[in-house]
């Protein structure tokens, strides 16, 4: 591991300091590109027009019709955070504006994934007039054809790459579509259907269909917004900050939906005191977990629940699905590790794994466990259907676009891949069994010709050292009440400590007590049970601890050199 820290401007953040910013965060906004104040504010005025969203006004004139004349929508989500948010965001928005509206999300173990044939067919039965996909459908050519021989219209909103042929729908609303120049390319699914409805209620405004009742509130739904953006890892751009932290401020003041209230309740988080990073790793796994081992439509009810007794059962159902997650997928790291420790990965630019136990919902998160350990790109592979095919999830780093990778390898080697999609860091795909070694080798073939062995050494970007004086409860407030994550790295620093005290609490995290000058530090260090040296390197972030309704000050351990 490499230890880097981040450049700084050091203007902008002396300009940003003479604003009134707190010279702490001065810095680390400096190093994360922000060069005036005005890039920091978040009110919803600033959000870039939902005009500016290539075909959003053709989007909302479609839908706003279909309103007017009673027609049937049908939402196709897709099983993941970002796409039951989605699903949630497209219904209660549709509903606000009059629309009749129901959704349907592939189970991926029958289905898979987007706008299949198979799906449309099982569309059928719900006789819609019209289809709305959220999250999904750029690459759904054979579904939106199925879909227009029974004659459903279909209305596409995405933000995935398109390939080389985009569907035949009637409207495709997708930031990264080829013809847009929407100024943010980085929308969630989430967040493209959010922009949908603002151009909607524009559309349904200028036909006055508000003139005598009042217009939606649309900022009720930006909670939906926060989380699906921050679950999905998208990049934080300027717009999507806003989203997410306009989202985070409804949280707080308990204006959420009953099913994300719920589910921070249930994950030992005062609501009161939430942050992007609760969104990330509270509410997030357990929301995904119904679309990895059971069915996201549950998870999308409890969205949509507008019944705390119920929101609070269906959350409970998610809280247990999520912990069942974690035993399996702690079972199949097991496994993996064996294999690992026989295979010369520091000879490999990928890892391409498969065993026959391994659970197709959980895939994705061990592909992702695997890269953080060794930086390769990783794609993990569990049995599908009748055992014949393999489904695979991938993840890769920073310098191999994997999407564009499995696209290369498809070519090179025609009918390897039965299909795939996904984007730069993250794709799922689907190989015949009899093919697993065949691919293997292949993508390994493609990886180490993209990639240089520079490429493979794990770079961790820090904000440099923080003096004594810093390093307090003040601070890491500061800290905590800023929207961090992808692509607006949250805070990590690096100093040398010597170890005054260490234990082993939990049966596996480290208790530490960390010295530097004069002053001693609590720290913990998760997921570790070996003992350090007396004198140590480590990367950290600021953290405030609360025990027995007192608040201290604790240094989480990210890293030791």
């Amino acid at each position: 591991m490499k230890i880097i820290s981040r450049p700084i401007n050091q203007i902008a953040a002396q300009q940003l300091a003479e604003a009134g910013i707190n010279p702490i965060l001065a810095r680390l906004f400096a190093a994360r590109g922000i060069e005036s104040i005005e890039q920091l504010e978040t009110t919803l005025s600033l959000l870039i027009p939902p005009e500016k969203l290539t075909h959003n006004t053709q989007m909302a004139k479609f839908l706003a019709n279909m309103i007017t004349e009673n027609k049937k929508l049908l939402v196709i989500g897709d099983y993941d955070a970002d796409g039951a948010t989605a699903s949630a965001v497209a219904v209660r928005g549709l509903r606000s504006m009059g629309a009749i509206v129901d959704f349907l999300v592939p189970n991926r173990f029958e289905y898979g994934y987007g706008l299949t044939p198979e799906i449309v067919q099982l569309a059928a039965t719900k006789k819609p007039d019209a289809l709305i996909t959220v999250d999904n459908g750029i690459a759904s050519i054979d579904g939106v054809n199925a879909a227009n021989l029974l004659g459903f219209q279909v209305l596409i909103t995405d933000h995935h790459l398109p390939g080389d042929t985009t569907p035949n729908a009637a409207c495709i609303v997708n930031p990264n579509q080829y013809d847009c120049d929407f100024p943010s390319k980085n929308l969630a699914g989430v967040g493209v259907m959010f922009y949908c409805l603002l151009a909607l209620r524009i559309e349904l405004r200028s036909r006055g269909m508000f003139a005598d009742k009042p217009e939606p509130n649309l900022a009720e739904l930006l909670d939906l917004v926060a989380l699906g953006t921050v679950a999905d890892l998208v990049k934080l751009d300027e717009n999507n900050r806003i989203l997410v932290e306009q989202g985070l401020r409804r949280i707080r003041a308990g204006k959420g939906s009953l099913g994300i209230m719920a589910l921070l309740k249930l994950g030992g988080k005062d609501y009161q005191k939430v942050n992007a990073q609760d969104l990330a790793f509270i509410l997030g796994p357990r929301l995904n977990a119904a679309g990895r081992l059971d069915d996201m439509s549950l998870g999308i009810a409890c969205l949509l629940s507008n019944d705390p007794i119920i929101a609070g059962r269906l959350a409970q159902q998610l809280h247990d699905l999520n912990l069942s997650r974690r035993e399996i997928e702690a079972d199949m790291q097991s496994a993996a590790q064996i294999t690992l420790d026989n295979l010369n990965v520091n000879n490999q630019s990928s890892i391409s794994m498969y065993q026959p136990e391994w659970h197709q919902g959980v895939i994705g998160i061990l592909a992702s466990r695997i890269k953080e350990k060794y930086h390769r790109p990783v794609i993990a592979f569990a049995k599908a259907g009748d055992g014949s095919i393999l489904k695979g999830s991938g993840r890769s780093i920073s310098n191999l676009h994997l999407r564009d990778a499995l696209d290369l390898l498809s070519k090179r080697m025609p009918g390897l891949i039965i299909k795939f999609g996904g984007h730069a860091m993250a794709a799922g795909l689907t190989i015949k069994l009899d093919d697993f070694k065949r691919f293997q080798s292949g993508f390994e073939s493609i990886a180490s010709h993209l990639l240089t062995p520079a490429d493979l050494q794990a770079v961790l970007e820090v904000d440099g050292a923080l003096k004594n004086n810093e390093m307090t409860l003040e601070t890491a407030s500061a800290l905590d009440a800023q929207v961090w994550g992808q692509g607006f790295a949250p805070p990590t620093f690096c100093d040398e400590f010597i170890v005054i005290n260490q234990r082993v609490v939990g049966e596996k995290h480290l208790k530490l007590r960390l010295k530097k000058g004069n002053t001693i530090f609590d720290a913990i260090y998760f997921g570790q049970i070996n003992f350090l040296p007396d004198a140590v390197k480590v990367v950290y972030q600021l953290q405030m601890n609360e025990y027995n309704g007192m608040q201290s000050l604790q240094l989480m351990v990210r890293h030791v050199a």
